[in-house]
């Protein structure tokens, strides 16, 4: 691989204005599925380039990225992206990885890791010859974890197969590599001129919406270049949600109003009718007592002339 930059990917100019946020900024959650999938897979220079920055971060060596896909094309709107899986990805050497973000992983996470590592390796098209295998690409399942799943203090793990009895490497082509975002608490104190770039990354995704932090994140943002870029998509789409919620809530507001007022005319046509119905029951109730006084006055009339 290499750090050439494909020609459908726009270097951001290095006099840009940088990114900074402020302590009004309300940005959602990037560690969260549907905003970190939101955040990296659209079809813009800032969200390549971010992605592009994450995966070298994660293997430790420079990557151009040719192709981004998910089960569908990236949308703004979060709530489209709910049923999104994995970021597949395309280096331009032809090594292909899967990035996912997995907030809650349990008990059989590596089962699942070492599922999709392997459904990924299987998509390249070879013929099954010695030249054929011989054409096969590395292959990476990146998983950022949202809880920690082994019992140290590193933070980023790379497994390979491995023969430990013999001390022996498999010199295989999949790779799975784990990051452990709870462990970026150790790096807070650290200067962020001494980070390396996974760990920038690691308390970004961890931190960015602790107000308490956001000198920490500024200060990041001013020397990870990648992290800006994800940054500024970020703030797109969180400006584009809350846009959105708050017209949800004038317009629930206009409706809670509107239904408000229709509920109180119901209320009133139910209170007119009810005592309109009394109004007859009473006058229906008067007339039968003075027909039944005339039916009274009629008997003892008959009684008194001695007909039936």
């Amino acid at each position: 691989m290499n750090n050439q930059e494909s020609d459908t990917f726009t270097v951001i100019p290095a006099d840009k204005k940088r990114v900074q946020l402020k302590a009004e900024d309300d940005l959602l959650d990037i560690s969260q599925d549907p905003i970190f999938k939101a955040v990296l897979t659209q079809d813009t220079p800032a969200s390549r380039n971010a992605l592009r920055f994450l995966v070298s971060a994660a293997i430790g060596q420079p990557v151009t990225i040719i192709s981004v896909s998910t089960n569908e094309p990236p949308v703004r709107g979060i709530r489209d992206r709910q049923l999104r899986y994995d970021i597949s990805v395309k280096f331009n050497d032809g090594s292909l990885g899967d990035i996912e973000m997995t907030v809650y992983p349990d008990v059989y996470e590596h089962f699942r890791q070492e599922y999709y590592l392997a459904r990924l390796f299987t998509t390249q098209d070879i013929k099954g010859t010695e030249l054929g295998y011989r054409n096969l690409k590395p292959t990476w399942q990146i998983s950022l974890l949202g809880e920690n799943i082994h019992a140290d203090n590193a933070l980023v793990h790379q497994f390979r197969y491995y023969d430990k009895e013999n001390n022996l490497p498999f010199r295989g082509l999949t790779s799975i590599i784990d990051i452990e975002l709870p462990k970026a608490e150790q790096f807070l104190e650290k200067p962020v001129s001494e980070m390396a770039p996974i760990e920038r990354w690691a308390v970004f995704f961890r931190y960015s919406q602790d107000p308490t932090r956001r000198a920490l994140i500024n200060e990041i943002l001013d020397q990870e270049e990648g992290i800006q870029m994800a940054t500024e998509e970020l703030l797109l789409i969180s400006e584009d949600e809350n846009r959105r919620f708050q017209l949800e809530h004038e317009l629930k507001n206009f409706l809670d109003i509107k239904c408000g007022m229709v509920d109180a005319r119901w209320e009133g046509y139910k209170q007119a009718k009810e005592e309109y119905a009394g109004i007859i029951q009473e006058k229906d109730a008067a007339i039968q007592a003075v027909l039944q006084e005339k039916d009274r006055e009629i008997a003892e009339l008959r009684a008194k002339l001695g007909r039936p």
